[in-house]
Formats: C-alpha cells, sequence, structure tokens
C-alpha cells in the first residue's frame, strides 16, 4: 500500500467486502459539505488521521477530528459577501423631521459556516428641504431641528456645477433640558441622542442645505438672540427627544469631541 498522499487525488476507492467482492463507491467530501454537526453527513473514506473508515463532511468534524481527508479542500468557509450601499433615499415624510434609508444586499449566502451577513439598511434622520419646484423652502422661526455630526459627513461639498459649497460656521451652546424620551429608543439611528446631556457644551454645525442661501443661516441658530435666551432643539428621528440650550457663541469650525457635534437640519 502506498502513502496516504496517494489517496488524496481520488473520490473513488475500492472496497474490499468481507466475502471478497470488490464494490466501486464514491468517497470524500465533494458535494456532501453540511453546517454545524450533521450526524448524516457521513461516508466512509481516509480520515485525516490516516485512519480508513466513517468519515464526516460537516462543520465540527474539525473540533471531534473525524474529517474526511479532504474536508479543508472541498468545504472552505465562505463569507456572506455584500453590494454597496445605495444613495440614501429621500426623506420619507416632507415638510417634517422624518428619516431616509439606504440599502445594501446580499451578493452570496455564507456556506460552509461561514461569515453571517451584515446589515443590509441603514437608516438616518432628515428633514425635506425642497418644495415641488425644487426650490429651498423658507423655514418661520422655529426650534433647531438638529442630528449627529455622522449626517453632515454624507453632504455634498460642491454644487452641480463642481463649485464649493460655503463652508458654513459652528454655533456653540450649553443643553439646559432635555426630554426623558432621548435616551429611551435603541435604534442605530437614535444612538446619537444618549450624549445629549444637561450642562454640557455642544457645537452645531451650520451649512448646506441646511443654510439658507438668502439670509446664509439656519433655523434655530439663535444667532439674533441674546446669550440668556432660552432657545429650543428638537432631534430629528425620535419627535418626543427635544430641550431647551442657551447660546455660547458663533465660530468658524466646531471643535467640540464627536459625541457633542451635531449639524442643523
Amino acid at each position: 500500500m502506498g502513502s496516504s498522499a496517494e489517496f488524496r487525488v481520488s473520490v473513488l476507492l475500492l472496497l474490499v467486502s468481507s466475502v471478497g467482492n470488490i464494490l466501486l463507491v464514491s468517497g470524500g467530501c465533494s458535494g456532501k459539505c453540511c453546517r454545524g454537526r450533521d450526524l448524516s453527513c457521513v461516508t466512509t473514506d481516509w480520515r485525516m488521521d490516516r485512519v480508513y473508515g466513517t468519515c464526516f463532511c460537516d462543520k465540527s468534524c474539525d473540533k471531534t477530528r473525524d474529517c474526511c481527508f479532504d474536508y479543508f479542500t472541498e468545504c472552505p468557509a465562505q463569507d456572506c459577501s455584500v453590494s454597496e450601499w445605495s444613495f440614501w433615499s429621500g426623506c420619507a415624510e416632507s415638510c417634517q423631521p422624518s428619516a431616509r434609508i439606504r440599502v445594501r444586499n446580499v451578493e452570496n449566502q455564507p456556506s460552509n459556516s461561514g461569515g453571517a451577513c451584515p446589515n443590509l439598511r441603514q437608516q438616518r434622520g432628515c428633514w425635506e428641504y425642497r418644495d415641488l419646484q425644487g426650490e429651498h423652502r423658507a423655514h418661520n422661526a422655529g426650534p433647531a431641528f438638529i442630528t449627529s455630526m455622522e449626517f453632515g459627513k454624507g453632504r455634498p461639498k460642491h454644487d452641480k456645477y463642481g463649485n464649493p459649497l460655503d463652508p458654513g460656521f459652528c454655533v456653540e451652546f450649553t443643553f439646559q433640558s432635555r426630554t426623558p424620551h432621548c435616551s429611551v429608543q435603541n435604534q442605530p439611528h437614535t444612538h446619537w441622542m444618549r450624549y445629549i446631556t444637561e450642562g454640557y457644551k455642544v457645537c452645531v454645525a451650520c451649512e448646506p442645505p441646511a443654510m439658507k442661501n438668502n439670509s446664509g443661516r439656519c433655523q434655530g441658530d439663535g444667532l439674533q438672540d441674546d446669550k440668556e435666551v432660552l432657545l429650543h432643539w428638537q432631534a430629528v428621528g425620535n419627535h418626543q427627544c427635544s430641550g431647551t440650550w442657551k447660546k455660547i457663541q458663533k465660530t468658524q469650525r466646531c471643535d467640540c469631541l464627536p459625541q457633542h457635534s451635531f449639524v442643523f437640519i
């Protein structure tokens, strides 16, 4: 009998029965790969410990050390693969705090206990700024609508002709109050609301498209108000998360910690 390497190149073996008859049977893991521990995922062939007999082609055979000799070549783990993210959708509702989504699709399902598929859907708070003619809406005086700085990173920096947009400015505030609902919801698009804490200084960026073209300002930025005036804010993505703050100052750039940095919507 030759070395075990001679048996790794073939999945057809001659088995000699107890009465001397010769039978042609297929062995190895080709076409027999199974997930988890599956006792039906079994065949007769050379095992990895060079013992001929019953061997398995399921994921757990690596732990129980009873895999067929070709398990790792015939049953490699394949992780889930997904497409790139789609573009962000429009706001689900117009003229009020709402949410937009983006999705991605599964291109290849995991096999042989490969890595599971990641999240296929993301959601962010938003506010629809344009009317049916595509013009920016002019908002009346009201609360400042805010969301996380992460949302601002996805905003365009250039117009459709490639010209740079106004970089905007930053306004610093001190939170004075907030509703309990800011920390109740546990959704990916509401995690940032946990950092809304009374007494903390926060930075809020005013930039296009939240910045009104005619005034160069954002709704609720408080620039025309005295520092002692109590102003109102509303978190986008959770209409029950709101409160008050006081303006500290206007700056060119926001330099607060990431968890204390927001954008006007």
